[in-house]
Protein backbone atom coordinates (compact mmCIF):
# COMPACT_ATOMS: atom_id res chain seq x y z
CA UNK A 1 0.00 0.00 0.00
CA UNK A 2 1.37 3.44 -0.68
CA UNK A 3 1.14 6.17 1.88
CA UNK A 4 -0.24 9.19 1.22
CA UNK A 5 1.57 12.57 1.74
CA UNK A 6 0.28 14.70 4.21
CA UNK A 7 0.56 18.72 4.28
CA UNK A 8 -0.54 21.64 6.13
CA UNK A 9 -2.55 24.01 4.83
CA UNK A 10 -4.46 25.87 7.80
CA UNK A 11 -3.06 27.49 11.88
CA UNK A 12 -4.71 28.64 14.28
CA UNK A 13 -3.47 30.08 18.04
CA UNK A 14 -4.92 31.58 21.02
CA UNK A 15 -1.66 31.69 23.46
CA UNK A 16 0.20 33.67 25.66
CA UNK A 17 2.08 35.69 23.17
CA UNK A 18 -1.29 36.61 21.36
CA UNK A 19 -4.15 35.34 20.06
CA UNK A 20 -3.51 34.57 16.38
CA UNK A 21 -0.85 32.58 14.46
CA UNK A 22 0.69 36.56 13.34
CA UNK A 23 0.90 38.31 16.64
CA UNK A 24 2.49 34.59 18.10
CA UNK A 25 5.21 34.39 15.58
CA UNK A 26 5.84 38.28 16.15
CA UNK A 27 6.78 37.84 19.45
CA UNK A 28 8.17 34.41 19.37
CA UNK A 29 10.61 36.09 16.97
CA UNK A 30 11.07 39.11 19.37
CA UNK A 31 11.80 37.20 22.37
CA UNK A 32 8.44 38.53 24.72
CA UNK A 33 7.88 36.69 28.15
CA UNK A 34 4.21 35.99 28.51
CA UNK A 35 4.47 35.18 32.06
CA UNK A 36 2.92 37.38 34.80
CA UNK A 37 1.56 37.56 37.75
CA UNK A 38 -2.34 35.40 37.79
CA UNK A 39 -5.21 37.53 37.11
CA UNK A 40 -8.00 34.91 37.51
CA UNK A 41 -7.83 34.38 40.83
CA UNK A 42 -5.94 34.62 44.07
CA UNK A 43 -2.98 32.84 43.95
CA UNK A 44 -1.34 34.21 47.38
CA UNK A 45 -1.57 31.18 49.02
CA UNK A 46 0.51 28.78 46.83
CA UNK A 47 4.40 28.61 46.36
CA UNK A 48 4.30 29.90 42.83
CA UNK A 49 1.88 33.04 41.73
CA UNK A 50 2.56 33.71 38.42
CA UNK A 51 1.75 31.93 34.96
CA UNK A 52 1.37 32.52 31.08
CA UNK A 53 -2.07 33.16 31.16
CA UNK A 54 -4.00 33.99 27.90
CA UNK A 55 -4.44 37.94 27.75
CA UNK A 56 -7.56 39.92 26.20
CA UNK A 57 -9.81 36.99 25.25
CA UNK A 58 -13.18 37.40 25.75
CA UNK A 59 -15.65 34.79 25.21
CA UNK A 60 -18.05 37.20 23.77
CA UNK A 61 -16.29 37.97 20.98
CA UNK A 62 -16.76 34.42 20.04
CA UNK A 63 -19.69 33.42 21.46
CA UNK A 64 -23.31 34.12 22.14
CA UNK A 65 -23.28 34.55 26.05
CA UNK A 66 -25.78 31.26 26.59
CA UNK A 67 -23.35 29.09 24.48
CA UNK A 68 -20.23 30.66 26.53
CA UNK A 69 -21.72 29.35 29.55
CA UNK A 70 -21.94 25.68 28.18
CA UNK A 71 -18.31 25.62 27.40
CA UNK A 72 -15.12 25.58 29.65
CA UNK A 73 -12.15 28.02 28.88
CA UNK A 74 -9.88 25.08 27.23
CA UNK A 75 -12.91 24.17 24.86
CA UNK A 76 -13.62 27.49 24.19
CA UNK A 77 -9.78 27.87 23.31
CA UNK A 78 -9.30 25.19 21.38
CA UNK A 79 -12.74 26.07 18.85
CA UNK A 80 -11.23 29.81 18.50
CA UNK A 81 -8.05 28.09 17.45
CA UNK A 82 -9.94 25.71 15.68
CA UNK A 83 -12.29 28.35 13.79
CA UNK A 84 -8.97 30.30 12.44
CA UNK A 85 -7.17 27.40 11.34
CA UNK A 86 -10.30 26.23 9.06
CA UNK A 87 -10.74 30.12 7.85
CA UNK A 88 -7.15 29.54 6.69
CA UNK A 89 -7.54 26.46 4.74
CA UNK A 90 -10.18 28.12 3.09
CA UNK A 91 -12.20 24.75 2.34
CA UNK A 92 -14.90 25.04 -0.31
CA UNK A 93 -18.45 24.59 0.25
CA UNK A 94 -18.13 21.14 -2.22
CA UNK A 95 -16.04 19.64 -0.07
CA UNK A 96 -16.93 16.48 1.02
CA UNK A 97 -17.12 16.90 4.74
CA UNK A 98 -17.69 13.06 5.01
CA UNK A 99 -13.63 13.25 5.08
CA UNK A 100 -13.20 15.82 7.29
CA UNK A 101 -11.95 14.74 10.04
CA UNK A 102 -10.93 16.32 13.78
CA UNK A 103 -8.52 14.80 16.46
CA UNK A 104 -7.49 16.82 19.21
CA UNK A 105 -5.59 16.91 22.35
CA UNK A 106 -5.58 17.81 25.93
CA UNK A 107 -4.32 16.68 29.18
CA UNK A 108 -6.38 18.11 31.82
CA UNK A 109 -9.55 19.21 30.17
CA UNK A 110 -12.21 21.18 31.78
CA UNK A 111 -10.46 21.38 34.93
CA UNK A 112 -11.96 24.96 35.47
CA UNK A 113 -15.73 23.42 35.13
CA UNK A 114 -14.51 20.29 37.45
CA UNK A 115 -13.13 22.78 40.12
CA UNK A 116 -16.34 25.70 39.82
CA UNK A 117 -18.60 22.47 39.81
CA UNK A 118 -17.02 20.74 43.39
CA UNK A 119 -17.24 23.98 45.19
CA UNK A 120 -20.80 24.96 44.15
CA UNK A 121 -21.46 21.32 45.15
CA UNK A 122 -19.80 21.17 48.50
CA UNK A 123 -21.29 24.97 49.62
CA UNK A 124 -24.64 23.78 48.15
CA UNK A 125 -26.37 23.76 51.63
CA UNK A 126 -29.06 21.21 52.06
CA UNK A 127 -29.73 20.92 47.95
CA UNK A 128 -26.75 20.74 46.30
CA UNK A 129 -26.72 20.13 42.73
CA UNK A 130 -24.84 19.59 39.66
CA UNK A 131 -25.43 21.57 36.67
CA UNK A 132 -26.48 19.74 33.55
CA UNK A 133 -23.33 20.59 31.48
CA UNK A 134 -20.67 19.81 33.93
CA UNK A 135 -19.64 16.76 32.27
CA UNK A 136 -19.97 17.96 28.94
CA UNK A 137 -18.43 20.90 29.76
CA UNK A 138 -15.30 18.73 31.23
CA UNK A 139 -14.63 15.69 29.28
CA UNK A 140 -11.90 16.45 26.80
CA UNK A 141 -13.75 14.80 23.63
CA UNK A 142 -15.91 17.24 23.39
CA UNK A 143 -13.48 19.55 22.19
CA UNK A 144 -13.70 17.67 18.69
CA UNK A 145 -16.92 17.22 19.14
CA UNK A 146 -17.57 20.98 18.69
CA UNK A 147 -15.92 21.54 16.41
CA UNK A 148 -17.32 18.82 13.88
CA UNK A 149 -20.64 20.20 15.42
CA UNK A 150 -20.00 23.94 14.25
CA UNK A 151 -18.68 22.51 10.82
CA UNK A 152 -20.32 19.69 9.60
CA UNK A 153 -17.24 17.20 9.84
CA UNK A 154 -18.46 13.67 9.69
CA UNK A 155 -14.85 12.17 9.29
CA UNK A 156 -12.66 10.51 12.42
CA UNK A 157 -13.57 12.60 15.58
CA UNK A 158 -11.66 11.15 18.79
CA UNK A 159 -9.12 13.34 21.31
CA UNK A 160 -5.85 12.14 22.78
CA UNK A 161 -4.47 11.73 26.43
CA UNK A 162 -1.03 11.61 26.95
CA UNK A 163 -0.25 14.25 29.62
CA UNK A 164 1.90 16.81 27.90
CA UNK A 165 2.53 14.77 24.83
CA UNK A 166 -1.35 15.33 24.06
CA UNK A 167 -1.37 18.08 20.75
CA UNK A 168 1.88 15.95 19.26
CA UNK A 169 -0.36 12.76 19.75
CA UNK A 170 -3.22 14.15 18.03
CA UNK A 171 -0.98 15.38 15.25
CA UNK A 172 0.73 12.00 14.70
CA UNK A 173 -2.99 10.05 14.87
CA UNK A 174 -4.19 13.00 11.79
CA UNK A 175 -1.02 12.33 9.95
CA UNK A 176 -1.42 8.41 10.01
CA UNK A 177 -4.89 8.52 9.29
CA UNK A 178 -4.87 10.39 6.31
CA UNK A 179 -1.32 8.13 5.16
CA UNK A 180 -3.87 5.54 4.81
CA UNK A 181 -6.73 7.18 3.32
CA UNK A 182 -8.68 7.31 6.15
CA UNK A 183 -9.49 10.83 5.57
CA UNK A 184 -8.96 14.21 3.15
CA UNK A 185 -7.78 16.48 5.97
CA UNK A 186 -7.99 16.48 9.99
CA UNK A 187 -8.19 19.52 12.46
CA UNK A 188 -5.64 18.95 14.87
CA UNK A 189 -4.41 20.62 17.58
CA UNK A 190 -5.09 20.66 21.30
CA UNK A 191 -6.04 23.17 23.75
CA UNK A 192 -5.69 23.64 27.62
CA UNK A 193 -7.35 25.97 30.20
CA UNK A 194 -6.05 25.07 33.74
CA UNK A 195 -4.52 28.52 35.21
CA UNK A 196 -7.07 27.69 38.03
CA UNK A 197 -6.82 27.28 41.72
CA UNK A 198 -6.76 23.38 41.33
CA UNK A 199 -3.97 23.17 38.53
CA UNK A 200 -1.66 25.42 39.95
CA UNK A 201 -2.12 23.83 43.59
CA UNK A 202 -1.28 20.60 42.26
CA UNK A 203 1.86 21.51 40.39
CA UNK A 204 3.00 23.76 43.16
CA UNK A 205 2.38 20.98 45.45
CA UNK A 206 4.67 18.49 43.58
CA UNK A 207 7.25 21.47 43.11
CA UNK A 208 7.36 21.24 39.74
CA UNK A 209 6.20 25.18 38.91
CA UNK A 210 9.08 28.09 39.85
CA UNK A 211 8.51 29.31 42.62
CA UNK A 212 10.49 32.53 41.24
CA UNK A 213 7.62 34.85 41.97
CA UNK A 214 9.86 38.01 41.91
CA UNK A 215 11.24 37.75 38.75
CA UNK A 216 7.86 35.90 36.87
CA UNK A 217 8.93 37.24 33.58
CA UNK A 218 12.55 35.55 33.55
CA UNK A 219 10.93 32.33 35.30
CA UNK A 220 11.16 29.53 32.61
CA UNK A 221 15.19 29.67 31.85
CA UNK A 222 15.63 26.66 29.65
CA UNK A 223 19.12 25.03 30.47
CA UNK A 224 20.42 27.62 32.57
CA UNK A 225 21.95 26.45 35.44
CA UNK A 226 19.77 28.58 37.51
CA UNK A 227 16.20 26.82 36.58
CA UNK A 228 14.45 25.65 38.94
CA UNK A 229 10.45 24.30 37.65
CA UNK A 230 8.28 25.32 34.55
CA UNK A 231 5.93 28.14 34.23
CA UNK A 232 2.33 27.18 33.83
CA UNK A 233 0.81 28.13 30.27
CA UNK A 234 -2.45 28.08 28.66
CA UNK A 235 -4.36 28.28 25.27
CA UNK A 236 -4.68 26.58 22.12
CA UNK A 237 -3.16 25.56 18.58
CA UNK A 238 -4.67 24.07 15.38
CA UNK A 239 -3.41 22.68 12.58
CA UNK A 240 -5.35 21.39 9.25
CA UNK A 241 -3.41 18.65 8.18
CA UNK A 242 -4.99 17.60 4.10
CA UNK A 243 -3.46 14.87 1.58
CA UNK A 244 -1.35 16.32 -0.65
CA UNK A 245 -3.14 16.12 -3.76
CA UNK A 246 -6.11 17.03 -2.46
CA UNK A 247 -4.97 19.85 -0.92
CA UNK A 248 -3.30 20.82 -4.64
CA UNK A 249 -6.53 20.44 -6.70
CA UNK A 250 -8.00 22.72 -4.28
CA UNK A 251 -5.56 25.45 -4.47
CA UNK A 252 -4.63 25.12 -1.26
CA UNK A 253 -1.87 27.42 0.24
CA UNK A 254 0.61 24.58 1.54
CA UNK A 255 2.48 25.89 4.16
CA UNK A 256 4.75 22.23 5.00
CA UNK A 257 4.62 18.82 4.87
CA UNK A 258 4.67 16.12 7.81
CA UNK A 259 7.15 13.79 7.00
CA UNK A 260 7.46 12.03 9.91
CA UNK A 261 6.47 10.60 13.40
CA UNK A 262 7.35 8.90 16.57
CA UNK A 263 5.95 7.21 19.57
CA UNK A 264 7.69 5.74 22.64
CA UNK A 265 7.36 5.36 26.46
CA UNK A 266 10.30 5.66 29.39
CA UNK A 267 9.08 3.00 31.21
CA UNK A 268 10.60 4.34 33.91
CA UNK A 269 8.68 6.83 36.43
CA UNK A 270 5.25 8.54 36.72
CA UNK A 271 6.74 12.29 36.50
CA UNK A 272 10.71 12.34 36.26
CA UNK A 273 12.21 11.29 32.91
CA UNK A 274 14.68 8.71 32.47
CA UNK A 275 18.33 10.43 33.22
CA UNK A 276 19.99 9.18 30.04
CA UNK A 277 17.21 10.03 27.96
CA UNK A 278 16.21 6.07 26.81
CA UNK A 279 13.01 7.58 25.51
CA UNK A 280 13.37 10.52 23.97
CA UNK A 281 15.94 9.31 21.97
CA UNK A 282 14.50 6.24 20.59
CA UNK A 283 11.37 8.59 19.92
CA UNK A 284 13.68 11.11 17.92
CA UNK A 285 15.14 8.04 16.16
CA UNK A 286 11.96 6.52 15.00
CA UNK A 287 10.95 9.91 13.97
CA UNK A 288 13.71 10.33 11.62
CA UNK A 289 13.86 6.66 10.21
CA UNK A 290 10.24 7.19 9.33
CA UNK A 291 10.63 10.79 7.30
CA UNK A 292 13.66 8.55 6.00
CA UNK A 293 16.26 11.38 6.82
CA UNK A 294 19.28 11.58 8.10
CA UNK A 295 20.44 13.04 11.62
CA UNK A 296 22.15 15.83 9.61
CA UNK A 297 19.07 17.01 7.64
CA UNK A 298 17.47 18.57 10.80
CA UNK A 299 18.15 22.12 11.07
CA UNK A 300 16.13 22.78 13.81
CA UNK A 301 14.80 21.38 16.84
CA UNK A 302 12.16 22.84 18.78
CA UNK A 303 12.53 20.90 22.35
CA UNK A 304 10.44 19.49 25.09
CA UNK A 305 12.40 21.84 27.56
CA UNK A 306 10.39 22.94 30.54
CA UNK A 307 13.00 24.65 32.47
CA UNK A 308 13.32 21.86 35.03
CA UNK A 309 16.28 20.48 36.51
CA UNK A 310 16.19 16.89 35.39
CA UNK A 311 14.43 16.86 32.23
CA UNK A 312 16.37 19.61 29.96
CA UNK A 313 19.54 17.57 30.93
CA UNK A 314 17.99 14.13 29.86
CA UNK A 315 16.56 15.55 26.79
CA UNK A 316 20.27 17.32 25.60
CA UNK A 317 21.81 13.83 26.47
CA UNK A 318 19.30 12.30 24.08
CA UNK A 319 19.67 14.79 21.24
CA UNK A 320 23.47 14.20 21.77
CA UNK A 321 22.98 10.45 21.05
CA UNK A 322 21.44 10.36 18.13
CA UNK A 323 23.08 13.15 16.12
CA UNK A 324 26.24 12.65 17.93
CA UNK A 325 28.90 15.36 15.92
CA UNK A 326 25.28 16.91 13.86
CA UNK A 327 23.81 17.69 17.07
CA UNK A 328 26.40 21.24 16.92
CA UNK A 329 25.36 21.93 13.17
CA UNK A 330 21.44 22.37 13.92
CA UNK A 331 19.60 25.30 16.19
CA UNK A 332 18.09 24.04 19.45
CA UNK A 333 15.20 26.16 21.18
CA UNK A 334 12.81 26.08 23.82
CA UNK A 335 9.46 28.41 23.13
CA UNK A 336 8.59 27.35 26.54
CA UNK A 337 10.81 30.04 27.81
CA UNK A 338 8.49 32.42 26.60
CA UNK A 339 4.89 30.61 26.81
CA UNK A 340 5.16 28.67 29.81
CA UNK A 341 4.00 25.23 29.61
CA UNK A 342 1.06 24.91 27.71
CA UNK A 343 0.60 20.72 28.89
CA UNK A 344 -1.43 19.28 26.71
CA UNK A 345 -1.75 21.93 24.09
CA UNK A 346 2.23 22.45 23.89
CA UNK A 347 2.67 20.40 20.98
CA UNK A 348 0.20 22.30 18.92
CA UNK A 349 1.74 25.72 19.11
CA UNK A 350 5.59 24.13 18.91
CA UNK A 351 4.20 22.79 15.67
CA UNK A 352 3.39 26.45 14.71
CA UNK A 353 6.96 27.08 16.15
CA UNK A 354 8.78 24.97 13.80
CA UNK A 355 6.35 25.84 10.33
CA UNK A 356 7.06 28.93 10.64
CA UNK A 357 10.73 28.62 11.70
CA UNK A 358 10.13 26.96 8.19
CA UNK A 359 8.28 29.75 6.09
CA UNK A 360 10.39 33.03 7.89
CA UNK A 361 13.85 31.43 8.12
CA UNK A 362 13.78 32.36 11.40
CA UNK A 363 14.97 30.54 14.33
CA UNK A 364 12.69 31.68 17.72
CA UNK A 365 14.81 31.88 20.57
CA UNK A 366 15.22 30.21 24.48
CA UNK A 367 15.21 33.51 26.52
CA UNK A 368 16.41 34.37 29.57
CA UNK A 369 19.75 32.59 29.36
CA UNK A 370 22.04 33.65 31.98
CA UNK A 371 24.66 31.01 33.21
CA UNK A 372 25.84 27.73 31.72
CA UNK A 373 24.81 24.80 33.71
CA UNK A 374 28.19 22.23 33.82
CA UNK A 375 25.93 18.92 33.14
CA UNK A 376 24.85 20.85 29.23
CA UNK A 377 26.96 21.11 26.35
CA UNK A 378 27.31 24.71 25.92
CA UNK A 379 28.66 23.93 22.65
CA UNK A 380 25.41 23.54 21.33
CA UNK A 381 23.59 26.10 19.76
CA UNK A 382 20.07 26.22 22.30
CA UNK A 383 19.51 29.88 20.20
CA UNK A 384 19.90 31.47 23.30
CA UNK A 385 18.13 34.81 24.39
CA UNK A 386 17.58 36.18 20.39
CA UNK A 387 16.12 34.81 17.19
CA UNK A 388 18.66 33.55 14.20
CA UNK A 389 17.84 33.35 10.77
CA UNK A 390 18.54 30.35 8.79
CA UNK A 391 17.18 28.50 6.57
CA UNK A 392 15.42 25.36 7.85
CA UNK A 393 14.42 22.64 5.60
CA UNK A 394 13.14 19.99 8.01
CA UNK A 395 12.07 20.87 11.48
CA UNK A 396 11.91 18.80 14.37
CA UNK A 397 10.12 19.10 17.69
CA UNK A 398 9.61 17.28 20.71
CA UNK A 399 6.82 16.65 23.83
CA UNK A 400 7.39 14.20 27.13
CA UNK A 401 4.68 13.81 29.12
CA UNK A 402 3.99 12.60 32.71
CA UNK A 403 3.69 9.11 32.40
CA UNK A 404 6.58 8.30 30.13
CA UNK A 405 4.84 9.47 27.17
CA UNK A 406 7.11 10.26 24.01
CA UNK A 407 6.04 11.96 20.75
CA UNK A 408 8.05 13.34 17.92
CA UNK A 409 7.48 14.57 14.97
CA UNK A 410 9.09 16.14 11.72
CA UNK A 411 8.07 18.76 9.36
CA UNK A 412 9.64 19.54 5.93
CA UNK A 413 9.84 22.45 3.67
CA UNK A 414 7.33 21.83 1.10
CA UNK A 415 8.41 21.80 -2.63
CA UNK A 416 6.10 21.33 -5.27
Amino acid sequence: MTLKRVVVTGLGAITPLGNSVEEYWSNLEKGVSGAAPVTRFDASLFRTTFACEVKDFNSEDYFDRKEARKLDLFAQFGIVAADQAIADANFSDSINKSRIGVVWGSGIGGICSFQDQIIDYTQGGFKPRFNPFFVPKMIIDIVPGHISIRHGFMGPNFATVSACASATNALIDAYMYIQLNKADAIVAGGSEGSVNAASMGGFSAMKALSPNNDNAVTASKPFDVNRDGFVLGEGAGCLILEELEHAKNRGATIYAEVVGSGLTADAHHITAPHPDGTGASEVMRLALEDANIKPADIDYINVHGTSTPLGDIAETKAIQKVFGQDAYNLNISSTKSMTGHLLGAAGAIEALALLMAINKSIIPPTINFEESDPNIDSKLNFTFNKAQEREVNYALSNTFGFGGHNACIVLKKYES
